[in-house]
């Protein structure tokens, strides 16, 4: 027989939930689940972590209770732990899906910049030269550099980036669109454009800076 003082008691949460599933007595639970009267006594006496499994779930099944509330009312500790284990578990798949995401995006942009580098490749070796010649020979012609730029008029296509209008058109002032940058007009009035704004499919990026049209 169990008898030591030292042994938590829970008595009392074994009665309540006998109560709640209509038994009355140790010997009815004793009956209903298959399981002899001195394991009721371990239950009680605290001691459900020394018990066998297949027993402790004969006792929920009886008290139409899971195994998880079972210990959670004669092992409270054991769930505590388990609980916090599981949080520590949690905590450690969130550290690693973090690490996997930043990994990820600085793979993309390595990609991102790889592509956009490749587009730009003719520009970035031959602009710095084509510069050279140009602070050694000032009345190089400017036309002669335009092909250069095409890689950079390529890269913003593959972006949608587009030019709200090109520089000298007479438009019709948008506020939304257009910086005025000298005088005063009114919207719809025509403004002569001096330096082009651009826009990234829907979203702006720069206005277009205009003055009064003459």
């Amino acid at each position: 027989m169990i008898n030591d003082s030292s042994l938590p008691n829970y008595t009392s949460q074994l009665q309540n939930l006998m109560h709640k599933s209509g038994i009355f007595s140790y010997k009815e639970l004793s009956q209903k689940s298959g399981v002899s009267e001195l394991q009721l006594i371990r239950l009680r006496r605290g001691l459900a972590l020394q018990m066998r499994v297949e027993i402790l779930l004969k006792i929920s099944h009886a008290l139409e209770i899971t195994l998880t509330e079972l210990l959670a009312n004669f092992s409270p500790e054991s769930v505590q732990k388990s609980e916090a284990t599981a949080t520590s578990a949690a905590q450690q798949e969130y550290q690693r899906l973090q690490a996997e995401l930043e990994q990820q995006k600085e793979s993309l942009m390595l990609e991102f910049q790889h592509s956009s580098l490749q587009i730009l490749e003719s520009w970035l070796l031959q602009w710095p030269t084509v510069v050279e010649k140009a602070k050694k020979n000032p009345r190089l012609a400017a036309v002669k550099i335009l092909p250069l730029l095409r890689p950079v008029e390529q890269l913003m296509q593959e972006w949608n980036i587009e030019a709200i209008a090109p520089v000298g058109a007479e438009i019709p002032f948008d506020p939304q669109l257009h910086q005025l940058m000298e005088g005063s007009v009114q919207k719809g009035d025509l403004v002569k454009v001096r330096y082009t704004g651009y826009r990234q499919r829907n979203k702006l990026l720069y206005r277009a800076k205009v003055s009064p049209a003459t």
